[in-house]
């Protein structure tokens, strides 16, 4: 079910709604992103992130983010 207008729209109110946190899915694994506030501002968005993965835990401690080119 879609919850907004767009993708951005959806994925905020889906991770207010549901009190889940923000993702990245690589089209293979999905990964929980450290920095929740950054993610925030890339929903619904492709990104390029640039941090540290703790594959114990599928966590990216993340350093940066910016949009995909």
């Amino acid at each position: 079910m879609r919850m907004g207008s767009t993708d951005a729209a959806c994925t905020i109110a889906c991770v207010d709604d549901h009190s889940v946190q923000f993702v990245l899915f690589d089209g293979k694994a999905t990964y929980l992103l450290s920095d929740q506030d950054k993610s925030r501002e890339f929903a619904g968005k492709k990104v390029a992130v640039v941090g540290t993965l703790d594959s114990k835990i599928q966590t990216i401690q993340v350093i940066s983010m910016a949009a995909a080119n």
